[in-house]
């Protein structure tokens, strides 16, 4: 037997903690036995002190095992069950075309997603833009589209993870967010959960990522690597650029169409192509349906081209509520905005440097994200067209074509563009997509 105030005074005073008194301490969490100032306690003492590797293998697990863990044994999957979590940012709507392309590879992807934070758009949000689209259906529903289509993408249920549900909420209001023990422990415990065989995580990097500089980026990869293989469940990292909006649009119906123009071969942005390519390779590589990642891509790129990617998306959206014909009329669905016009650089010259994390907020401004959890968000509005760094910006190449309600917001949207992109007279050195791979071995 443990008291939750011993259990934070041994934290407090920085000696590591067993498995069992953190487990005694996250259980106490999802039973409310433990209050709010010890948990704030706890967090506290976890950010002036951190985790070992084992603690924090430690506080995942038990935070993964405070509610239910899928067990998707009974249905019989004929492939493996994998997934990808990004840590998000501006126009990533990767997940949209990953998961479908996975599934067509033979994968099973039960994506559980969340919704938009701070400047970063939200899946759940993007996907909510399709009319009938249910992101919380029933544990069968969620199984069945899983079987059926090969992924399915959901919302988080009240049964996956609770105590990190508490435990978030109490770290919001006390500083004690930007700790990568805690980090890796909420990012994990809900992922975790959905009982995969195998993850790949995608952490960003530059103007537009969670993380404020490239080794911290490297140092939550590392983390996630190290803790999720810990708690048994094989886990390679990506890091991958974000200091520019990744899409040729940012914004959530907008990515939505971007993201069926991508899967059918209507347009695909280089950048976007290339990130979801590595990530696909990754996840078909970590979980045996390809021996390496150029016969991975080789899958990948065939299914992209004989339309089994875009017919997996399809059944998705049809069988979590959306329409059955998506895919070939989406855009009598998918809301448009009232004023849909270019904005221009105010000087000719380069796209030099972008704050991306400025662009995703140009975007919340217009009702495209919240500012608050009770905000309702405006589907249609957004930005497209977005120019790449390296591009020329003049009278022909706008930085940006700015979907509006009316002639204030696009004022105000076409500032905040203006003010986030650096024109230069010369161009920018290139940086890749993908920065490198974080394999087990190298933590």
């Amino acid at each position: 037997m443990y008291l939750p105030q011993e259990i934070i005074r041994k934290k407090r005073d920085n000696i590591e903690l067993t498995a069992d008194e953190i487990n005694f301490f996250i259980q106490g969490i999802a039973k409310d036995t433990v209050s709010e100032g010890q948990i704030a306690a706890f967090a506290m003492a976890i950010y002036f002190n951190d985790m070992t590797m084992d603690e924090r293998v430690a506080l995942t697990c038990a935070m993964r095992d405070s509610g239910m863990v899928i067990d998707w044994d009974h249905m019989n999957f004929d492939g493996p069950i994998v997934d990808k979590h990004s840590t998000g940012g501006v126009g990533d709507v990767t997940s949209l075309m990953l998961g479908p392309m996975v599934a067509a590879c033979g994968g099973y992807v039960p994506m559980i997603s969340g919704r938009g934070l701070g400047h970063t758009g939200g899946t759940l949000d993007k996907l909510e833009s399709i009319p009938g689209y249910n992101i919380t259906p029933s544990n069968e529903v969620f199984g069945q589209v899983t079987k059926d289509a090969g992924v399915a993408i959901i919302g988080q249920t009240g049964d996956l993870a609770p105590a990190d549900k508490r435990v978030y909420a109490t770290r919001d209001v006390t500083a004690t967010v930007d700790n990568i023990s805690l980090i890796t422990a909420s990012i994990l415990s809900k992922k975790l959960a959905a009982g995969l065989g195998s993850l790949v995580m995608d952490v960003k990097v530059g103007s537009g990522a969670f993380m404020p500089t490239y080794e911290a980026s490297e140092e939550l990869a590392k983390s996630i690597v190290a803790v999720a293989n810990g708690a048994g469940t094989k886990t390679t990292a990506l890091l991958t650029d974000m200091n520019q909006v990744l899409a040729s649009t940012a914004g959530n119906a907008l990515e939505v169409r971007e993201a069926v123009q991508f899967l059918t071969g209507e347009f695909r942005n280089p950048r976007l192509f290339e990130v979801t390519m590595a990530l696909c390779a990754e996840m078909l590589v970590n979980s045996g349906l390809a021996t390496d990642i150029e016969q991975a891509r080789e899958k990948l790129q065939a299914v992209l081209d004989n339309g089994k990617a875009a017919e997996c998306f399809g059944k998705m959206v049809a069988g979590l509520g959306g329409p059955e014909d998506f895919m070939t009329n989406y855009d009598n669905y998918l809301e448009t905005a009232d004023l849909v016009k270019p904005v221009y650089a105010e000087t000719t010259g380069y796209a030099f440097a972008m704050d991306t994390r400025a662009l995703g907020m140009a975007v919340v401004g217009m009702g495209g994200g919240r500012r608050v959890a009770s905000d309702t968000i405006d589907y249609a509005v957004g930005l497209s067209d977005m120019i790449r760094l390296g591009d020329e910006a003049n009278g022909d190449k706008p930085l940006a074509v700015i979907h509006a309600r009316n002639e204030a917001q696009w004022e105000e949207a076409a500032k905040a563009v203006r003010a986030a992109i650096t024109i230069f007279d010369k161009k920018p050195e290139p940086t890749p997509e993908v920065y490198r791979r974080v394999r087990p071995e190298d933590v």
